[in-house]
């Protein structure tokens, strides 16, 4: 008789694309939102959960493929076997399209204009790659019945104010501005208005937003008949004409005109951005418009937000206009914003890098129209949390360490109750603490087991220290600093452990954490 075959044990890996967070990194993201929350709280805005699953047809046109509703996102379909299948329902793609949903589905309820902001992870079935993962957090706040550009120049201050909370400093990072109107007056003036010219106008469109990468020649090839990489691969390019093209490359030397001429009379770019840096770009702007009403009015409303943003502080040292910003999604309908890292790091190859972009959103006026068949205006940003504490611990601005708790070590296991009474009044004064629940037989083991944990402070309390009513207080911090660095005489002079009376266990341990720098409630 044939054995039956054991069942396979499971692989223990994350899925690809997928990662495990630890206590640290789970500490300090969440200290980012709180960050970021307080700022968003402080300018009006209210928080909003919405469900982490969304039916397909509520994403619509704003999945990666309509056609293939799981392509992209991740989606199933109620009782798909069924003689009469369920809805597909999708895990959220991003923030903004299930607020569309919920302000359609509540609107009467909701006051208007309606301010909201988001935290939480969305989920793209996309390839992974390198610091690119399936599931990420989103950080979003959103004005929704507010057509006045005034919401647009207000998160834009926002997200300036967000990035210096979390320990972004001025001169370390720029919001830039443009507007799709303007684009799409240059587009009307190089002939790619109408329906018929979608597929070119997609082709340039993805062509601007690698101008950082290829350079001015490289995006004229894809405007043209194409382009060879280095590898080999050729993309088509939009086959538009030199002329069609040359209305295009104006519109994208923008910086180098206006920025760059002013940067030659005043070298240090902090010092140079006036208000005029950016009145001059939407000169400029103007002039590449032409004749095109829609682009004029993009022009207008970049001009009005500089005005805006320099009356409230935010001049160009922080927010420019910058036309290079086109934004990939295409349901923004006006001004578009990207807030960029401007300090160098390395890359994975050693090279020297702009850390780029950590942000951006724009206005988006016909999403809630598809429920509601009304246009309502509306303009919001996403700020890429992950992204931005890669950046904070690039810089060396990790926001905070995450000790671990003070160990209420057990020396006599029949004594478990008077342990736990030291771990209830260390909690009650707010101190992080626990007691070993392992194996106790190993005292060292108990040591090894605070170190592992990053413990500030150990306590001892066996049966001599019980009889004579003191506790020992091992500093960990200041043990592992001796035995690094200080010489036999040293560690003689500075001892790491306390013999205190057992009603000043908690005043000791507080004087510890105090001494290095830590709070109470490590």
């Amino acid at each position: 008789m044939a054995k039956p075959k054991k069942t396979p044990r499971p692989k223990a890996e994350t899925p690809k694309g997928f990662r495990d967070y630890f206590g640290a990194e789970v500490t300090e993201r969440t200290e980012m939102l709180c960050r970021i929350a307080e700022v968003y709280h402080r300018y009006g805005f209210d928080a909003l959960e919405s469900a982490g699953v969304e039916t397909v047809e509520a994403l619509g046109k704003f999945l990666p493929d309509v056609d293939r509703p799981n392509e992209g996102v991740f989606a199933w379909q109620e009782d798909a076997e069924a003689d009469k299948p369920g809805d597909w329902l999708a895990l959220r793609y991003d923030l903004t399209a299930p607020l569309a949903r919920v302000y359609a589905q509540h609107q009467n309820d909701l006051p208007k204009p309606y301010r909201r902001y988001a935290m939480g992870p969305v989920w793209r079935n996309e390839k992974p790659g390198p610091g690119r993962f399936r599931q990420f957090y989103q950080c979003d706040a959103d004005t929704v019945g507010a057509p006045s550009v005034a919401a647009d120049a207000e998160i834009c201050a926002m997200l300036c104010d967000c990035l210096e909370a979390v320990g972004i400093d001025k001169g370390d990072y720029v919001v830039r501005v443009n507007n799709r109107k303007v684009l799409n007056g240059v587009l009307e003036v190089a002939g790619l208005a109408g329906d018929d010219k979608e597929a070119e106008r997609g082709i340039v469109l993805r062509a601007i937003d690698k101008l950082d990468r290829l350079g001015i020649e490289g995006v004229r090839a894809l405007l043209g008949g194409g382009r060879k990489d280095e590898s080999g691969d050729f993309t088509q390019g939009a086959g538009l004409t030199d002329t069609q093209s040359d209305v295009i490359v104006s519109f994208l030397r923008a910086n180098d005109e206006v920025v760059s001429a002013a940067a030659e009379q005043q070298a240090h770019v902090a010092e140079r951005r006036d208000i005029n840096v950016n009145h001059n770009m939407a000169a400029y702007l103007t002039d590449v418009v032409g004749g095109s009403n829609v682009g004029q009015q993009g022009v207008e409303e970049l001009r009005e937000i500089a005005d805006l943003l320099f009356a409230a502080g935010y001049g160009p040292n922080r927010i420019i206009i910058d036309p290079s910003v086109v934004r990939g999604l295409g349901y923004y309908t006006g001004p578009v914003y990207e807030a960029e890292l401007t300090f160098e790091v390395k890359d994975e190859k050693g090279r020297t890098r702009n850390f780029g972009s950590v942000a951006g959103g724009g206005r988006y006026d016909d999403l809630v129209k598809r429920f509601t068949g009304q246009e309502v205006p509306a303009t919001g940003v996403s700020i890429g949390v992950d992204r931005l504490l890669a950046a904070l611990r690039m810089k060396g601005r990790a926001q905070i360490t995450d000790p671990g708790p003070v160990v209420v070590t057990v020396m006599d296991r029949g004594r478990m109750a008077d342990y736990q009474k030291m771990v209830a009044d260390l909690r009650a004064a707010g101190i992080r603490a626990e007691v070993y629940l392992g194996n106790p037989k190993n005292f060292g083991n108990q040591l090894k087991y605070a170190d592992k944990r990053q413990s500030p402070a150990a306590i001892i309390e066996g049966a001599d220290e019980q009889a004579r009513g003191v506790v020992q207080i091992k500093d960990l911090i200041l043990g592992a600093q001796i035995a690094e660095n200080a010489t036999l005489e040293e560690w003689k002079d500075r001892p790491s452990q306390y013999e205190v009376p057992s009603e000043d266990l908690v005043a000791k341990v507080r004087e510890i954490l105090a001494q290095h720098g830590l709070s109470d409630a490590t």
